[in-house]
C-alpha cells in the first residue's frame, strides 16, 4: 500500500472516531471505538511505519534540522501524521469522558473537539478553559485522579 493510500485510510479511521465523539458521545460503543480501538489501531500503524522506515533513515530527533531530514522521507512523514491522529483522537475522547463525568453540556465541548481535531493542543487548552469556567478552578490532583 502506498503512503498516500495509508494516509487516506488513517484519516478515515480517525474521522470515524471524531464523528462518534461529536454526534454519539453517549452511545455505549463510542468510547470503546473512539478512545481505545481507533487510537490503538493508529498506534499500531505508527509502530509499523517507524519499525520499517526509521532504521537507517537520514535525520534524527536532536535538532529541528534532523527532524526536517527525517520528514523528507514520505513514510516517516506519514508516521508523524498518524502520531498526531492517534494522540489527538485520544485527547478528544478524554475530553468527552471528562465532560460527561463532570456533567458539562456536550454543546460546550463541541467547539473544543473541533479545535482538538484541527489544532490539537489549542483544543485541549480550550477544553480546560471551558471546564474551569463551568466548574471553577481545577487542581492537578483532581485531573490525574479523574475527580
Amino acid at each position: 500500500m502506498s503512503p498516500d493510500s495509508l494516509f487516506s485510510l488513517a484519516g478515515l479511521l480517525a474521522a470515524g472516531g471524531w464523528i462518534l465523539l461529536a454526534a454519539l458521545p453517549r452511545w455505549r460503543w463510542t468510547m470503546g471505538i473512539a478512545a481505545v480501538f481507533l487510537p490503538l489501531t493508529l498506534a499500531g500503524l505508527y509502530l509499523g511505519l517507524v519499525v520499517v522506515h526509521l532504521i537507517g533513515a537520514d535525520g534524527g530527533f536532536g535538532s529541528l534540522e534532523q527532524v526536517a531530514r527525517l520528514f523528507e522521507n514520505r513514510w516517516l512523514l506519514l508516521a508523524g501524521w498518524v502520531h498526531y491522529l492517534a494522540f489527538d483522537l485520544f485527547v478528544g475522547a478524554w475530553e468527552v469522558r471528562d465532560a460527561q463525568r463532570l456533567a458539562l453540556p456536550h454543546l460546550a465541548v463541541l467547539p473544543c473537539l473541533a479545535l482538538t481535531f484541527f489544532a490539537g493542543p489549542v483544543g485541549l487548552l480550550a477544553y480546560f478553559l471551558v471546564r474551569a469556567t463551568m466548574r471553577g478552578a481545577v487542581s492537578a490532583a483532581e485531573i490525574s485522579e479523574g475527580g
